[in-house]
């Protein structure tokens, strides 16, 4: 084992041991609160849902967990065992080392490293939340969506990384920049057309029929200067019994998307705060924001690639000849993670503000926060969210606020500064 290796193998372990660490104390934390239900949120949950939520939230970090444990073993083994290097000199050695073959490569490493973690998506799917009374997925809608995830990483994700590697080769030191351009274009694209194209693919969207629930929605629409080309039901409960809310797409193609289970669970005034919460996060440009983060942050990513495609003895430390710049899309794909995963806090952090932001916009379309504080109590209630998380917990891993935090928040008439 090398100098580099060996910093791998410390960041690897470090993180997997701040997720370990902090699971535990969030379980134990859970357990701590398990008695009873907290005196915050009497009324707002009866004993028996509260004490399934407590089951549900153990089993779920359990299992994370044994998930965590082996993926970290399954990489370990896989970066430091030298089955990369031995397996790339074969594929070429069969196929040749253009764009075309080492992208292929790529893509069979991903594949096969998808495959290892089937059983734990399999377990989950069909004991863990059949056991909690969420899974309504059948065994061959469940295959069905793994074969259009691979079908769809072929079609799309493989022709992308033929075109970055083929750029590398177009364009000299600063082929990461141009890279980073197609990718981006490529991403903007996809938030076109995935909701027109791909999400069909795997759920049934349709109108929200006539009647005052739609009548309510279009007003608060109209009310809200928010011109969507449609609000459609998404077919949710054919998989499972959770239930949520989303706006997605840009232009005339921007849509609300309700669940099916959502309109089941909520009445016309709290679907309509739901809907306001959306349009909340239209009106606020958080998309657009997310979108510019994310571009900043992949063009740090591409930034370092290129930087570490020109060191010879990065291909070296894990027993690659250098030269190719597809090993090392290979090797900081399978890195990445392991630093990425300390700046995870802040995204969540710029995530949480928003969501305030989104709950002060819908309280102040529908003129009262009761509507929207009822939302939320039956969102985490149905979803038998854990409500009593490790503050350190939540703060690191949580993209929305706890209920006892919007709940406060909407209570004070204010949110976040900027709000």
């Amino acid at each position: 084992m090398n100098t580099v290796t060996t910093v791998v193998l410390i960041l690897i372990l470090a993180r997997w041991l701040a997720d370990l660490i902090l699971t535990r104390i969030n379980l134990r934390h859970v357990r701590d609160h398990a008695g009873s239900v907290p005196e915050v949120f009497a009324g707002v949950v009866d004993e028996q849902t509260y004490a399934k939520s407590i089951r549900y939230t153990l089993a779920k970090g359990g299992l994370h967990q044994l998930e965590a444990a082996w993926s970290v073993l399954v990489l370990l083994l896989v970066i430091l065992s030298g089955v990369l290097p031995w397996t790339y000199s074969r594929f070429t050695g069969a196929f040749g080392d253009s764009a075309w073959s080492s992208a292929a490569f790529v893509f069979c490493v991903g594949l096969a490293l998808g495959v290892t973690g089937l059983p734990f998506d399999w377990y989950s799917q069909f004991h863990l939340e059949e056991r909690f009374g969420f899974n309504t997925s059948t065994q061959k809608t469940w295959w069905a969506d793994r074969l259009k995830g691979l079908l769809l990483a072929l079609v799309l994700g493989y022709p992308l990384l033929v075109l970055v590697l083929k750029i590398v080769e177009w364009s000299g030191d600063g082929w990461w920049q141009w890279a980073w351009a197609a990718v981006l274009a490529f991403e903007l694209i996809m938030v076109v057309l995935a909701p027109v194209v791909i999400m069909p693919w795997f759920n049934k969207f349709t109108p929200l029929s006539e009647g005052s629930l739609r009548d309510q929605l279009l007003a608060l629409a109209e009310r809200t200067g928010f011109r969507a080309r449609s609000i459609q039901v998404m077919d949710g409960s054919r998989r499972s019994r959770h239930s949520n809310a989303f706006f997605t797409g840009f232009g005339r193609f921007r849509k609300i998307v309700l669940f099916d289970t959502l309109i089941a669970q909520l009445q016309e005034s709290e679907l309509a705060a739901v809907l306001a919460h959306e349009i909340g996060h239209y009106k606020k440009g958080h998309i657009p924001k997310m979108l510019v983060w994310s571009a900043g942050s992949m063009l740090a990513g591409f930034c370092a690639l290129g930087w570490l495609a020109r060191q010879d003895w990065f291909y070296r430390a894990f027993g690659f000849e250098p030269g190719n710049p597809a090993v090392v899309f290979l090797l900081f794909g399978l890195l990445a993670g392991a630093v990425t995963f300390w700046f995870t806090p802040v995204a969540n952090l710029v995530s949480r503000r928003f969501e305030y932001q989104a709950d002060h916009y819908a309280a102040n379309a529908m003129g009262e926060i009761t509507s929207l504080i009822g939302a939320l109590r039956k969102l985490n209630e149905k979803n038998l969210s854990n409500l009593t998380p490790h503050p350190l917990y939540s703060g690191f891993f949580y993209s929305h606020p706890t209920l006892q935090d919007r709940e406060r928040a909407l209570g004070k008439g204010r949110v976040a500064a900027g709000a």
